[in-house]
């Protein structure tokens, strides 16, 4: 047997974007938060020039598609997720001819686009609203949302005690005396999808992005389009004890499917077919609904954001998903961390998370740690890293598709100690002292290790990054072999070679601690759980999280290995 140290990547690979239809199935997606990738402008915002100048970047990690975050125009008020105009670039981001030039590169250097579509709300700037306020009661602009009368003297209290997923009241008050209902923020609308208008916009958008190119859409909040608000209205509690089980009036309800087999329709029309992958966070025995070839075609399994670096969840987690995928015949997707969760080399370095009967977190796992400002519980930066670092390559060698997260490729840390005054996340301004928010997972990336904002831009950056963020700086990682940089592109690399066949088969391992699959092809992926050494099986290692020496496989650790 040999062994292997984390080395340097093979040279970047040129690539001809293939016109085959199941591209998706095995595709490695790398989320770009767009106002904190790279800024060209000097404005302390990330913008679609500055992705453009990082193509290069993206192609020699060996990505085969790019999602991108909303980079539509917004006030902000949620990230980007509160869409003024779904057909058109924030101008502050650039321009619909900087995005074409953004398109053609990622394509001529052989990488997919896949952009966010964000359907189950406007911004409050959006037109349609605006035109709804100036309407008022019973008109077809205010149709297009879901406006009720208030109840109470006079209707001054909202229609029901329901909250915002943000925090805080879902209704809100317009000046003649009405309510609209928001299930986030109170800049964001819901949209009323019982409405053939509403339909036929929705429509118009998908055809105009893949007009223009895009390759694949990732749903916004998937599960939560189509509502039954019949009156009379329930209260809160009574929604609550509701069963989520495609009848409940809010959530994850049988009729949102006649919505994606309209966009499956436009979906299919194009050659290759536009592919969708829907953000539903459902009951595991509903995900086949939205990943199968009728619906939107793939499903987010967000399994692995709630599990500790454990080898009997990781485990669990690999084959309930994989027979989802199954009954689906879609493939299933692996997600270490996102936008919206703090990032996962933090998480694997603070204690495990809490859990209730049923296995899962009872509070957003790190949410303590931020709530602290980074000082408690202790965070043991190094083991989380060396953690994030198994775990990357353990799900790299996976039947299925793989989504990272910008930065995770640098083992970035989630940023804790941002100042009050400096967060931009309604769900710190809607639940005060009690979630910060995901501000932490969103502070733009260090591409040098000194220089104005760390190579982010001129004009710094518009979420402070921590002085410790140079030591991850890409010019720092760039060149050395062991770094979490160059294990990436080395795994990328390979991963071609290792995904051949969507099938996996478990091997038998020395102790509970240690996990091994195989693939058809001999290739076999061995992780180790555990804190203590472990035997390696026989066969040639070809990349490794960390040094393995003397036929022994070290704890927290993750190799890669082929048959002799």
């Amino acid at each position: 047997m040999t062994t292997a140290a984390p080395t340097a990547a093979p040279a970047a690979r040129t690539r001809e974007l293939s016109d085959a239809p199941d591209w998706w199935r095995q595709a490695v997606v790398y989320q770009v938060y767009p106002r904190s990738f790279a800024d060209t402008d000097g404005d302390g915002l990330g913008d679609i020039p500055g992705i453009t100048s990082r193509v290069p970047y993206l192609a020699e990690l060996g990505v085969d598609a790019v999602w991108l975050s909303p980079f539509y125009p917004s006030a902000l008020a949620d990230g980007g997720y509160d869409v003024a105009d779904y057909r058109d670039v924030d101008p502050r981001l650039g321009t619909l001819a900087d995005m074409d030039e953004l398109i053609a590169q990622l394509h001529a250097h052989g990488i997919r686009v896949v952009v966010d579509i964000v359907p189950n709300h406007t911004s409050n700037d959006h037109a349609w609203f605006q035109e709804a306020l100036a309407a008022g009661r019973g008109s077809a602009a205010r149709d297009r949302y879901i406006f009720r009368e208030g109840t109470g003297p006079d209707g001054a209290e909202p229609p029901t005690d329901w909250e915002s997923v943000f925090g805080g009241s879902a209704w809100e008050r317009v000046d003649d005396g009405q309510w609209y209902f928001h299930n986030f923020d109170v800049s964001q609308p819901d949209l009323n999808w019982a409405n053939p208008e509403v339909r036929a916009d929705f429509v118009k958008t998908l055809r105009f992005w893949s007009d223009r190119g895009v390759d694949g859409f990732r749903i916004d909040v998937a599960h939560m389009l189509t509502k039954d608000l019949s009156e009379p209205l329930p209260s809160r509690a009574e929604l609550e004890a509701m069963p989520i089980d495609g009848t409940h009036p809010l959530l994850d309800r049988d009729d949102v499917h006649e919505v994606y087999a309209e966009w499956r329709a436009v979906f299919n029309s194009y050659d290759p077919p536009r592919t969708a992958v829907a953000e539903a966070w459902v009951h595991p025995s509903r995900v086949p609904l939205y990943a199968s070839a009728e619906s939107l075609g793939q499903s987010f399994n967000f399994d692995l954001l709630e599990a500790d670096f454990d080898a009997g969840q990781f485990r669990r987690i690999v084959a309930d998903n994989l027979s989802l995928a199954a009954r689906s015949g879609s493939s299933t997707t692996w997600v270490l961390s996102n936008h919206d969760v703090v990032r996962h080399a933090t998480r694997y370095g603070l204690p495990d998370a809490e859990r209730d009967a049923d296995g899962r977190p009872t509070l957003k796992h790190g949410n303590e740690w931020l709530l602290s400002g980074g000082r408690t519980p202790a965070l043991d930066a190094e083991r989380g890293e060396r953690r994030a670092r198994a775990a990357a390559l353990f799900v790299l060698g996976l039947p299925g598709s793989a989504y990272l997260y910008q930065g995770e490729e640098l083992g970035l840390h989630e940023v804790a100690d941002i100042p009050d005054d400096r967060r931009q996340d309604p769900t710190f301004f809607r639940s005060p002292g009690v979630d910060l928010g995901r501000d932490g997972c969103r502070v733009p990336l260090p591409w040098t290790a000194s220089g104005a904002a760390f190579g982010f831009g001129e004009g710094g950056a518009h979420l402070p990054q921590p002085e410790w963020f140079g030591a991850s700086a890409v010019d720092v990682q760039d060149g050395d072999p062991a770094s979490t940089l160059s294990l990436y592109r080395r795994a990328l690399a390979l991963r071609h070679e290792l995904q051949t066949d969507e099938q996996l088969s478990w091997v038998d391992t020395p102790g509970d601690d240690v996990v091994a699959f195989e693939r058809p092809n001999g290739w076999t992926v061995v992780t180790n759980f555990g804190t203590e050494p472990a035997p390696l099986p026989a066969g040639e290692v070809v990349v490794s999280s960390l040094p393995v020496e003397g036929g022994t496989l070290p704890g927290e650790t993750t190799v890669w290995m082929r048959r002799a």
